[in-house]
């Protein structure tokens, strides 16, 4: 009995350990999310489109018009587009051999590389840019899908709220922690004799370096697992990429035996697809259409991250009294809220562009991070990796919509008021989508415990 004992708590010991290692990567690759999508890159590279425009305002990427302000929308799109036949032969391979910790550094350097090449973004060189954007955001998308996919492997069903929010938790606080550091470098460019344009690819760059750097940390603390495909995580050398897709074809022919998970993933492509353009096109919104200035954005988006924080960790206190999907649908009604009201916002107001920043941060972490913990539920144990490529298919990879509406938009009216209103559709509908799922029902369905509250 003694030996048993000895046996749980080490195992205990070993999962905890696991779980601290798991929140480093949020901490290492938020920082991309923030930095580079979510304040410097848009601006920067819609400025660098329109250096290189003709008279009429636009450029002309392999040959087609596009209009040099919705340059940067329709390269996330690609990006996005691109991540969806990546993700699912990396999940399948994954799940084949038990080799997501390699795969997940590979995504994971190659990104980074990709990020800190940004540096040499200048001029006119928005192809550059561009191209330098799909490769990260590829890296991105995948390396977030392998990692997401450890999250059943390491939390039982009772505690993935908690490890999530604390994952997104940690994730936030490094973003704000770099924030700091990009508002006085960019802030005090002339004190540091540096121009602005070359403080804002220092600070593309850094985010390369830090994504680089802190992914060390995961990678030495996690490990790979045994799975039904391959009994051994070693045996990487029988999964080729024709192996990987007719698993993935095995696992979605399964999937249609689930349409209580397809549902919830249909929900979730709908209203996070609101959530990602939110995310990659507020900047180019505050900064175009609202007229302010870099400095004011970069406050407001360390005023995101802190209270995203802080909301994460709330919105995981409310799940455990509320339930998971009954605090997400609330988080969607603040976010029609909040996207309703930006549409409103007077140009060169800082004050209220912060008290928009503040509602959008008090609901980003919490929907984003309960979202990840309540999918955990449905997926079927052995095939996480799989299951994840799915999830993240609908958390980036089909969120190619969104951004391709918003350039749209803008190319249309020439205004991003429009631009931006018409994010609202996604949140209410993934309302109503996400209201039908019977959530306790797809748990079951899936073969897992039914937590108490969900």
């Amino acid at each position: 009995m003694r030996d048993a004992s000895a046996g749980a708590v080490d195992e205990t010991a070993e999962r905890r350990r696991e779980q601290r290692g798991w929140y480093w990567y949020d901490w290492a690759n938020s920082v991309y999310s923030t930095t580079v999508l979510t304040v410097f890159l848009g601006p920067y590279l819609t400025s660098v489109a329109k250096a290189a425009a003709d008279a009429h305002g636009f450029v002309h990427p392999l040959g087609v018009p596009v209009r040099a302000g919705s340059f940067y929308a329709y390269t996330v799109s690609a990006s996005l587009l691109l991540s969806v036949l990546a993700m699912p032969l990396a999940g399948a391979v994954a799940d084949r051999t038990g080799r997501k910790k390699p795969l997940l550094g590979c995504c994971a350097y190659v990104g980074a590389a990709a990020t800190t090449g940004m540096f040499f973004l200048n001029g006119e060189r928005y192809l550059l840019g561009g191209a330098l954007l799909v490769i990260a955001n590829v890296a991105f998308v995948v390396s977030m899908m392998l990692y997401n996919s450890f999250l059943p492997q390491i939390a039982g069903p009772g505690e993935r709220d908690a490890v999530s929010s604390r994952g997104w938790a940690f994730g936030y606080a490094a973003g704000a922690l770099v924030l700091v550091a990009n508002l006085v470098l960019y802030g005090a460019h002339d004190s540091f004799g540096i121009s602005e344009g070359t403080a804002v690819r220092i600070c593309l760059a850094s985010a390369g370096l830090w994504w680089g750097t802190f992914a060390l940390i995961p990678l030495r603390r996690l490990r790979d697992r045994r799975t039904a495909a391959t009994g051994a995580p070693g045996e990487a050398g029988r999964a080729s990429p024709r192996q990987g897709w007719r698993q993935l074809r095995r696992t979605l022919r399964g999937m249609r035996r689930r349409p209580l998970t397809l549902a919830f993933l249909l929900a979730y492509l709908v209203y996070n697809d609101g959530v990602q353009t939110v995310i990659t096109q507020a900047s180019v919104y505050g900064s175009e259409e609202l007229r302010l200035d870099q400095t004011t954005l970069i406050i407001a988006v360390l005023l995101v991250q802190v209270l995203a924080a802080a909301g994460a960790l709330l919105m995981g206190r409310l799940a455990r009294r509320y339930g998971a999907q009954r605090t997400i649908l609330g988080s969607l009604v603040a976010w029609t809220l909040t996207l309703t009201a930006g549409y409103f916002l007077p140009a060169r107001e800082p004050l209220w562009f912060f008290a928009l920043a503040a509602g959008i941060g008090l609901v980003l972490g919490g929907s984003q991070a309960l979202s990840r913990s309540l999918f955990s539920h449905l997926v079927p144990r052995g095939e996480e990796a799989e299951y994840f490529s799915a999830y993240e298919i609908s958390d980036r990879g089909v969120s190619w919509l969104g951004p391709l509406v918003f350039g749209v938009a803008y190319q249309l009216t020439g205004s991003y008021r429009d631009a931006i209103v018409s994010l609202v559709a996604f949140f209410v509908t993934g309302f109503v989508l996400l209201a039908r799922v019977p959530v306790g029902r797809a748990i079951a369905a899936a073969g897992n415990p039914v937590p108490d509250r969900i």
